[in-house]
């Protein structure tokens, strides 16, 4: 969810108190649900782990440890630092630091990470809203475990609510986002506290000689548990990619001062209560919901499935977010958004995304069917993110803040140590459904780099076909000129578009003033309405326009078209033809690419939303003209 754009820069104290509280529900969402499942997890029959004072004191240092170190230390002290004018995210943190890349093999290494990273987060999309609102609901079984067979229908039902109702936006029930998550964390920690005071003794497992003393006793066998004390720290990834949300200070505040603290109490009365009660095995199986009184449990699931819907929530809009960037950055076809804020620029749905994380997320919540084997896949979807996040941030450090290579070494070394020590206990998960994240992100990887390549052969192909621009122009005045002006849209800026070439040599006129229209994204963030421009007048009434935008800012070409008459461009757009050329591919040509490639690049080109659509342009006044390509 993006505030207003006001917000983005120095606020009064009011205005980062709103700002940390709506932070609370969107950025904290996932990750503060997670101690549902996380200690739980840890105790899991595959483990062959009893819950004796080695194990719990061992398993609450990792996690104290793991919390402070990749949370509080590595996202909001080392990556947060490195903003793309103010946005974040594994797509933002990407762009930075390619133009510092001199060797092409390097960039394209450091691409293709990032764009794996980021396919990887859509399997967080499908994955969070079904462990989160499985776990909640799974509560049900502790007060009346005859309740077991209805768990799975009543996710099913949350889950189309919550999917439905994406389409009226996030602004109104944002407002209600962060008060709630308060009183989540809160209820989290009055909960921890409660159980603590019984068993003091359980705030000596900060101290991290008990999590080395718990390797020594279990060795390699014991260090598979790192798959589940990840759990801890998923949903961390959201604390950067929001950033350009709600700013650094905000989300800082909430960690801090919110965040942190409840979950920490919360862990450690679950462990207090596993001191206590570990010999009873309903308890290992659901600490969580043991740490309440029987006459709470219900009370306690139904808080819990709408701070799951809520964290939920948070995890599909930003899917979308990632949707639109990449959108931006030309790396997936035309999708229908949905612009749901007329206030609050970045409330997007897009429909499509929408409806296909919904039938994923149902899909695994009907396959899986517990919490417990959701658990397996959602580590590794979220460590490999991280991994990458990390190896890109080497060279945010080495090369935005010129650190030594020994420092940098020293630093990013420690986190990526971490980061591969999850990475390794949650590879062994494949044949658990650790396959699935993979597989997904596979799948979304291979579209993008297929969209890419595919729209470059088709450039080559439009280049060879098409006359020089240079040429048209001096040949044009053999052609009739008709009153009015064209504006042509093309995706090649300095290309003769095929829609202007197919215009004049079949109905062989021209129009009075021709603007030659390219709409380019940059890797920017955001571009600056003072730089949206970039006019270069060409002979016989000719004008080639180019848009530019920021990979986070959204379109608005026919707003901004009406500044041309400030550029001293003879033109009213209100009356005003759109030209626009719409290319069928066929795939004939070897080379460039995989002939499988090929067609589906076809494929996915031909049911991509078309630019009339997409950019909003109005029908009546577009003049669509068609023309075959070979790639």
């Amino acid at each position: 969810m993006t505030l207003p754009n006001s917000t983005r820069h120095i606020q009064p104290s009011a205005r980062i108190a709103t700002l940390t509280v709506a932070a609370l529900g969107v950025v904290y969402g996932d990750i503060g649900t997670s101690p549902l499942y996380a200690i739980k997890e840890c105790f899991s029959p595959h483990y062959g782990l009893q819950a004796g004072l080695t194990e719990v004191f061992g398993i609450l240092s990792l996690i104290f440890w793991s919390l402070t170190i990749v949370i509080a230390i590595k996202y909001l002290m080392v990556i947060m630092r490195y903003d793309n004018k103010g946005e974040g995210g594994i797509l933002a943190l990407m762009t930075m630091v390619s133009p510092f890349l001199k060797k092409q093999s390097t960039t394209w290494v450091l691409l293709t990470l990032g764009l794996f990273g980021a396919a990887l987060l859509y399997g967080d999309g499908v994955i969070t809203p079904a462990i989160s609102v499985l776990s909640a609901v799974e509560g049900l079984t502790v007060s009346a475990p005859a309740l077991h067979n209805v768990v799975i229908p009543i996710t099913v039902i949350i889950l189309v609510v919550l999917f439905t109702i994406q389409r009226n936006g996030t602004a109104g029930v944002g407002r209600i986002f962060g008060p709630f998550m308060i009183f989540w964390f809160a209820l989290m920690a009055v909960i921890g506290v409660i159980s603590i005071v019984q068993t003091p003794s359980v705030l000596a497992a900060i101290n991290p000689m008990y999590a080395v003393d718990y390797f020594m006793h279990h060795g390699f066998v014991g260090a598979a548990v790192l798959g589940s004390v990840f759990l801890v720290v998923t949903g961390g990834e959201t604390v950067y990619a929001d950033m350009g949300h709600f700013g650094k200070r905000p989300i800082r505040l909430g960690w801090f001062y919110m965040v942190f603290p409840s979950l920490l109490l919360n862990y450690f009365g679950q462990g207090a209560l596993l001191i206590r009660e570990g010999h009873v095995l309903s308890t290992v199986a659901s600490p969580f919901f043991h740490m309440v009184p029987s006459w709470g449990v219900i009370p306690l699931v139904i808080v819990s499935t709408v701070a799951t819907i809520i964290a939920s929530q948070a995890v599909i809009s930003g899917a979308f977010s990632l949707t639109w960037q990449a959108l931006q950055l030309g790396y997936l076809p035309r999708l229908k958004v949905m612009h749901t804020s007329s206030e609050e620029r970045g409330q997007i749905y897009i429909p499509f995304i929408n409806w296909v994380l919904f039938a994923v997320t149902v899909f695994l919540v009907l396959e899986f069917r517990s919490s417990s084997n959701l658990a397996a896949m959602y580590g590794i979807a979220v460590c490999t993110t991280m991994v990458i996040t990390s190896l890109l941030a080497w060279n945010a450090v080495r090369h935005i803040s010129s650190m030594s290579v020994l420092v940098s070494l020293a630093l990013i070394g420690t986190f990526l140590f971490i980061d591969f020590s999850f990475f390794a206990a949650n590879i062994v998960k494949v044949e658990q459904g650790g396959w699935f994240p993979i597989v997904l992100a596979s799948i979304v990887f291979t579209i993008i780099l297929t969209w890419k390549r595919g729209r470059e052969l088709l450039r080559i192909a439009i280049e060879k076909r098409t006359q020089p621009l240079y040429e048209l122009i001096e040949d044009i005045d053999v052609f009739e000129s008709v009153p009015g002006t064209a504006l042509y849209m093309s995706g090649y800026a300095g290309v003769a578009p095929p829609s202007l070439v197919s215009n004049i040599k079949y109905n062989r006129v021209r129009h009075e003033t021709i603007i030659l229209l390219t709409v380019q994204v940059s890797t920017q963030a955001r571009v600056s309405p003072d730089d949206r421009f970039s006019i270069l007048p060409l002979p016989k009434e000719f004008y080639q326009v180019i848009l530019h935008y920021g990979f986070m800012d959204q379109l608005n070409i026919m707003e901004d078209l009406h500044y041309l008459p400030e550029f001293d461009i003879p033109v009213d757009i209100t009356d005003a033809t759109f030209i626009i050329g719409h290319e069928t591919i066929s795939v004939a040509k070897p080379g460039g690419m995989a002939t499988w490639r090929k067609h589906l690049f076809n494929f996915i080109h031909r049911n991509s939303r078309t630019p009339i659509k997409y950019f909003r342009v109005p029908f009546k006044r577009v003049l669509e003209l068609g023309s075959s390509v070979e790639i």
